[in-house]
């Protein structure tokens, strides 16, 4: 298991390259928080504010990402093999991976 961060404020931080496989962020806030290549594997993001996060290229897969908050976040190039969007949120300046389906995923768009 990986280290309880739930609820923690990350508000632009740099967290480029950290490895936060399995940790808990439950309801966390990250917005511009700086995630590239980042490894979120298994990581617990549930509820987290992921507004216009820096992402690219970050490992999410098997990431719970339910009913987070993507608006205008960048995941170029993220992995989201297996990663779960069921109730999350984003808007038309979100960035997705080529060939990223997000409604197919289950994200809402913000009008």
């Amino acid at each position: 298991m990986g280290a309880r961060l739930d609820g923690g404020c990350f508000v632009g931080a740099d967290l480029g390259g950290a490895n936060l496989a399995a940790a808990s962020l439950q309801g966390a806030n990250l917005t511009e928080a700086g995630l590239n290549g980042a490894n979120l594997f298994r990581a617990n993001l549930e509820g987290a504010n992921l507004c216009q996060v820096k992402s690219t290229g970050a490992n999410y897969s098997e990431v719970n990402l339910r009913s987070a908050d993507l608006s205008g976040a960048d995941l170029y190039g993220a992995c989201l093999f297996g990663t779960d969007l069921t109730g999350a949120v984003a808007d038309q300046v979100t960035r997705w991976p080529d060939g990223f389906d997000p409604v197919t995923a289950g994200i809402t768009f913000r009008v």
